[in-house]
């Protein structure tokens, strides 16, 4: 099972009661932001790199179209910018080389595009400044990071596979039996690949990374040698023996701001168990957990919180999720979810460009490698990207189909929510525990609004007023909305 075509939605773990009592819009709900509660300052949107920058890498209209706020022109039509702002680099695993005579086993079914270059290619030499070092490599990729990081990104690096030679089949697509396949003698070298990477991106390319996580859903068991991508099996104890060196490679080169960030299990179930693994040394490592979303609505999102957040004092990322829905239903579904249980401060879509245009917001043909249509899940992106910015305080909203943040500066309160319902519904936002609530010109809350089904996509509406502390909307059904609302305070 791979986990980019394959949504996990139990995957081990259960709803929560009062999650299945609250995930589904009711006909004419109420809903009342609590600016009592907060669960931390956002940090932002982002998405991978990878596969689709080392594709389109050089494009500046994609740049544009996925990390500013611009309207960029696309294939005939205007775009909001989605203003994304948090870009994750993929050191890749393969080269071509021969080294003494062995070169790099591959997989019989990973397409080209999903094999990134990575940088140390010829062991003999750890040096990256020889021969054995080729930082002309991946440049489709490193333009990308370089475009994104111009546009205000802030970047993450990590690694879904080791380099080829450091795998025990030299095989960058995971062991046969998809068991560990990083050889224990190179636990130090990973880390040094990425270190190095990340310094001379420092130095070189104008980058500074802000975290660097050397694994991939390392837990996950379909790594397997025949596999359609990069992919590495590392369990919970061979990721405790790498991250000492992750840190101590980091910090003999000056990197000693760089923080580390792990494990990037494939949802929260197993994200859970793998930190619980850690002993208080291995956790004092990691800076930062990160999780993919690949559980979809189930899992024990609020155990997780817990156990990184509240017992762990650790930052909690969501930092890579997906799904085959092109409607941008099930993203904004689960997104919520997240806001509501999983609290993170930044969330992270896998590959924004994709062949599969259910996993796509802008699609591209696998075999022609040229782009095709815009997805209305591009448009839902719009709904959260564009108005819950950096910098702004997660509220609690009590339910899972609608997320708050508030911009103290601004004195703005935007509210994004979903109607999950397949019939039309009115929701009223209660907004009485805020001392002053004006609103615009009039107590005008200015809305965007996308119906996944066809219609509206991300289509600003002028026509929606406060009732004293309240706003009520309707909603088409399985539409997605946001409101803006000006002249709040807390």
């Amino acid at each position: 099972m791979i986990r980019r075509r394959t949504l996990l939605t139990a995957a081990g773990g259960t709803l929560l009661g009062s999650a299945l009592a609250t995930g589904t819009a009711r006909a004419d709900a109420t809903i009342a932001v609590n600016p009592g509660t907060s669960y931390g300052t956002w940090e932002g949107w982002g998405t991978s790199l990878a596969w689709w920058a080392n594709v389109f890498g050089a494009r500046d209209d994609f740049a544009d179209a996925f990390f500013t706020t611009k309207s960029v022109s696309y294939n005939g039509t205007t775009l909001p910018g989605l203003g994304l702002n948090i870009a994750r680099y993929n050191l890749g695993a393969c080269s071509w080389n021969s080294v003494g005579g062995t070169t790099m086993v591959e997989s019989p079914n990973i397409p080209a595009f999903k094999q990134i270059e990575g940088f140390w290619q010829d062991w003999n030499n750890e040096d990256p400044t020889s021969s054995a070092w080729d930082w002309t490599a991946d440049a489709n990729q490193r333009a990308m990071l370089v475009k994104a990081t111009q546009r205000g990104a802030v970047s993450e690096l990590f690694a879904n596979s080791p380099m080829w030679w450091m795998c025990l089949n030299h095989n960058p697509s995971g062991a046969s039996g998809g068991g560990n396949n990083l050889q224990s003698w190179n636990y130090r070298q990973h880390a040094s690949h990425l270190a190095a990477t990340a310094l001379y991106a420092k130095n070189n390319w104008g980058v500074n990374f802000s975290t660097v996580d050397p694994f991939n859903e390392p837990a996950s068991s379909w790594w397997t040698s025949t596999g359609t991508q990069e992919g590495c099996h590392m369990d919970p104890a061979v990721q405790a023996a790498v991250l000492p060196y992750m840190r101590s490679e980091l910090d003999k080169r000056g990197l000693t701001g760089l923080r580390v960030s792990a494990s990037d299990e494939t949802n929260y179930d197993t994200a859970r168990s793998t930190w619980a693994s850690f002993n208080s040394s291995t956790k004092a490592l990691v800076n930062q957990v990160n999780v993919h979303g690949y559980q979809g609505s189930g899992g024990r999102r609020d155990l997780l919180y817990t156990d990184v957040v509240t017992t762990s004092g650790k930052k909690l990322w969501n930092s890579e999720t997906g799904d085959s829905d092109g409607t941008g239903l099930t993203m904004a579904s689960n997104l919520c979810y997240d806001f509501r249980w999983l609290h993170p401060t930044a969330w992270v879509y896998w590959q924004v460009m994709d062949p599969s245009t259910g996993w796509a917001m802008i699609a591209y043909d696998q075999s022609t490698l040229q782009p095709t249509t815009v997805q209305t899940k591009y448009y839902v992106m719009a709904q959260f990207s564009r108005h819950i910015r950096p910098g702004m305080r997660i509220l609690d909203t009590g339910v899972s189909y609608a997320a708050a943040a508030y911009d103290a500066s601004a004195k703005r309160l935007v509210i994004v929510a979903v109607n999950t319902s397949t019939s039309a519904q009115t929701l009223t936002f209660d907004l009485s525990r805020f001392t002053t609530v004006t609103g615009g010109s009039g107590g005008l809350v200015p809305r965007w609004n996308t119906v996944t089904t066809g219609g509206d996509k991300y289509t600003a509406y002028s026509n929606t007023f406060l009732s004293g502390k309240t706003v009520a909307v309707p909603f088409a059904a399985k539409a997605v909305q946001t409101l803006q609302i000006d002249g709040v305070t807390i």
